[in-house]
């Protein structure tokens, strides 16, 4: 049992890199494809993550939240992010239009400056894990929240939105930040993970052998 459960698990660890070597390579490629047009009519998160997204619309700066405690060059900001009402429909898409940098109080929020009328917006889309650590209980405080999940947004936003975040690549003259690193898609952790299961499976079969191997020549 213990070697089949260690095979599974690290089976599983195998064809969850090969998932995101798959995402990787879409990743790769976004900058080579002709971006998505974003459109009124939803679309499905997995056709169209990891890869270049365009949407024509206008900001919606009343629906702005501020994501926390994001870095850039060792100062403390924000990341913002703001839905755009796509040209056309009553659909919007979120998108984080940068960084920007705290004030000296936290009570202040940074004035951020948007763009009136309709613009175009080109990026990648994102899936927000929903996998991380808070720091309080008070994970959605006014337009200042911790991290951001597309289901989270839904549940506390009254409109109707795509189920991604764009990564804002196009530029604006808003002064923000769009300085993206490279995606860690964590490839090399899950063929670690996949590894060590495999490493367990191995000592479990030792440590039967031996022993049944000691009370045999008993």
């Amino acid at each position: 049992m213990g070697i089949a459960s260690t095979l599974a698990l690290a089976n599983w660890q195998l064809s969850r890199g090969h998932e995101k070597e798959s995402a990787a390579a879409r990743v790769a490629s976004a900058n080579r494809d002709a971006p998505i047009e974003l459109g009124g009519n939803e679309v499905k998160a997995d056709d169209v993550a990891w890869r270049r997204v365009e949407v024509r619309g206008t900001f919606a700066p009343h629906y702005m939240v501020l994501i926390d405690n994001r870095i850039f060059n060792g100062r403390v900001g924000y990341h913002v992010v703001m839905p755009i009402k796509i040209a056309g429909s009553e659909r919007y898409a979120l998108v984080n239009r940068g960084w920007i940098a705290a004030n000296a109080t936290r009570d202040a929020l940074p004035s951020v400056k948007t763009p009136d009328g309709v613009v175009r917006i080109t990026g990648l889309a994102m899936q927000p894990s929903r996998r991380y650590f808070e720091l309080s209980s008070n994970v959605t405080e006014g337009k200042v929240w911790q991290n951001l999940t597309v289901e989270r947004y839904r549940a506390a936003v009254p409109i109707a939105i795509q189920p991604v975040v764009i990564q804002q690549e196009s530029a604006l003259d808003d002064g923000l930040i769009r300085e993206w690193p490279a995606p860690d898609l964590g490839i090399e952790r899950h063929y670690g993970y996949a590894l060590q299961w495999l490493a367990l499976a191995v000592t479990i079969l030792v440590f039967y052998v031996v022993t049944h191997v000691r009370k045999d020549a008993r």
